[in-house]
């Protein structure tokens, strides 16, 4: 499958407003924790031209709040880059896997990141494995404060 995506679950209202971004044949994003709005569309604008690592650098290097932040990158080279900033709420956390990286804070524990890895590691069509990560993420505690708002987001053909 040539697809990216972001699938995303919160307490925070219309968050699919907010962290997930995608565009076929670059890449997508996930921001989060205070979410910098501006990492989505200025990371996929240096995505289309630099490795989800370079892309990460860039974007914390040009925020003083990036100790907030969250941040996870996959690349069109299926490259990963993840952040998870020193002053993000407990649990807060990430797991880099084959193609994906699943993130999260204010979570119930690091099994939440767990059972949501081990979905995205099955053999399932794409869209089918973001949901489920999102049903298992919640089945191991997802959220503390609750669930208000979920998204999916996903680019290519």
């Amino acid at each position: 499958e040539n697809l990216f995506g972001v699938a995303v679950a919160s307490r925070f209202i219309a968050v699919g407003a907010v962290v997930p971004w995608a565009e076929h044949e670059v890449g997508a994003i996930a921001t989060q924790s205070y979410a910098n709005y501006t990492f989505g569309p200025d990371g996929l604008a240096l995505l289309r031209r630099r490795s989800a690592s370079d892309t990460l650098k860039s974007l914390l290097e040009a925020d003083p709040q990036r100790e907030k932040r969250q941040v996870g990158i996959v690349d069109r080279a299926g490259n990963i880059a993840s952040f998870t900033g020193k002053e993000c709420m407990d649990y807060a956390g990430s797991i880099e896997g084959k193609n994906f990286t699943v993130q999260g804070n204010i979570l119930a524990g690091a099994e939440v990141l767990q059972a949501m890895a081990a979905e995205m590691e099955r053999d399932l069509p794409f869209k089918d494995r973001l949901i489920s990560a999102l049903k298992a993420g919640e089945g191991a505690g997802g959220d503390r404060r609750g669930k208000q708002g979920a998204s999916i987001l996903i680019a290519g053909t």
